[in-house]
């Protein structure tokens, strides 16, 4: 059972770190929790979403865990309830700032009486401020990954490029997915009125709305900046593979007539020169001049 709790004044905090049927059955004796709401503690693939009863919240809410192994950031499920006098938050250990606000407010007199001393709304509001702030790194670890390809879009290879955008631009897609739906959320939290939500809070919550839009619009910024070096790299590719078809089309045309006349003089009929002992280095010669001059011609053309 991985299920703690702390104590401040009227404030209760329980934190369960990857809940198990036994930590839900202990949440069930001690509060009055619908029971499909404990159900979805137990389960990975809820949607954001905040559901209102008479005397709590139940709060769903997603946050971006990066993985440095794929290169992709993933959500990582946080569950709330609260109402007056307690906060439960439910997670699978992944979020550092929930266990290092819990560990600091175990630990340090100070901490528990600045984060918990004015109760379980405010609790909530330091505990998901804490969680927005938790994105930005992972935001700026986007962003870095932008400057390296922008610095390597015009080298040789290519291919890797291609392939850094390709990760770059599906972590982009997950943030997306992650961040947006947070915004209402939060925002219902910042707007509705509850009698066991402080009313003073508002200016915090919309703080948090304002640090989660700019965090959307960072991400928009990014997409924009992806797609151009998307569309710059097609480019590139294009430019290239069109240089690579002009070289090959050049070294074609000056071998056409090499063919025909070595064809010709293969041939098993009488030609001119046949009588001749030396024939083959006049061919070789008349060969050799005709590629000379068609080289010359293509650079009077400005073709190579």
């Amino acid at each position: 059972m991985s299920l703690e709790t702390i104590s401040y004044g009227k404030v209760t905090w329980v934190n369960i770190e990857q809940p198990t049927p036994e930590d839900v059955q202990v949440l069930r004796r001690n509060y009055d929790f619908h029971p499909l709401e404990l159900e979805d503690c137990l389960s990975n693939i809820e949607r954001p979403k905040i559901d209102e009863h008479e005397n709590y919240l139940f709060i769903v809410m997603h946050f971006p865990v990066y993985d440095s192994k794929s290169q992709v950031s993933h959500p990582s499920e946080v569950d709330f309830f609260v109402g007056q006098g307690f906060l439960v938050s439910v997670h699978d250990g992944d979020l550092k700032p929930i266990y290092q606000l819990f560990d600091d407010c175990q630990k340090f007199e100070k901490t528990r009486s600045r984060i918990m001393g004015r109760g379980a709304s405010r609790l909530l509001y330091s505990v998901i401020d804490r969680l927005v702030d938790y994105c930005e790194p992972v935001l700026r670890k986007v962003d870095s990954n932008i400057r390296q390809i922008e610095g390597n879009i015009f080298s040789e290879d290519m291919r890797r490029v291609v392939g850094d955008i390709s990760i770059v631009r599906r972590d982009i897609i997950a943030l997306r997915r992650i961040i947006r739906p947070q915004i209402p959320i939060v925002r219902n939290l910042e707007v509705e009125d509850r009698p066991f939500i402080r009313e003073d809070l508002d200016v915090y919550f919309s703080d948090i709305v304002d640090h989660l839009t700019r965090l959307w619009d960072m991400l928009e910024d990014h997409r924009e900046v992806v797609e151009g070096l998307s569309e710059t790299s097609d480019s590139v590719i294009s430019y290239r593979l069109n240089d690579t078809m002009r070289i090959l089309t050049i070294i074609s045309v000056i071998m056409l007539p090499l063919s025909l006349i070595s064809g010709i003089y293969g041939m098993n009929v009488d030609l001119p020169l046949d009588h001749l002992s030396w024939a083959f280095g006049i061919v070789l010669g008349i060969m050799l001049m005709v590629a000379v001059g068609m080289i010359a011609l293509f650079r009077r053309w400005h073709v190579i």
